[in-house]
């Protein structure tokens, strides 16, 4: 009996959508050159933690704009050493970004942030909405 001709590629496809799968239910597929990370929204602020593994705090800028929060990190290459050569290299990456847009406006003076072993933690407290109590005129 001959082989169907399709079946390779049915199978080749069903693996890729297994894959695809996979990574959506872990939180998504990974963007090559994109930060990965986090966003927490604990009601007074918003928490967001990103993955930045060797780099340093000089490495990193973060601005804030009109809602959107905008995280570039980039470093040099490393050269091979005098005593020898790369047999294999896998981190040549040099430059990394993302762009978180906020769901609310926050308070951009009072925006912080900190940088320890490789994670990067951006605290963005929400602006608050007034709370005092206006009376309201009726016509």
């Amino acid at each position: 009996m001959r082989k169907n001709p399709f079946e390779d590629i049915e199978e080749m496809l069903d693996r890729v959508s297994r894959q695809v799968e996979s990574g959506m239910t872990s939180g998504g597929l990974q963007v090559p050159g994109s930060v990965p990370a986090d966003v927490v929204d604990t009601g007074e602020e918003y928490l967001v933690t990103a993955d930045l593994p060797g780099y340093e705090t000089d490495d990193i800028e973060l601005t804030l704009s009109e809602g959107t929060l905008r995280l570039e990190a980039s470093r040099e290459d490393e050269e091979a050493s005098a005593d020898g050569r790369y047999l294999r290299r896998e981190r040549t990456r040099t430059s990394a970004n993302r762009r978180i847009r906020l769901p609310e406006p926050v308070e951009e003076e009072e925006v912080s942030a900190g940088y320890e072993n490789g994670v990067l933690t951006v605290r963005l407290p929400k602006v608050s909405g007034g709370e005092e109590s206006r009376q309201i005129d009726i016509e």
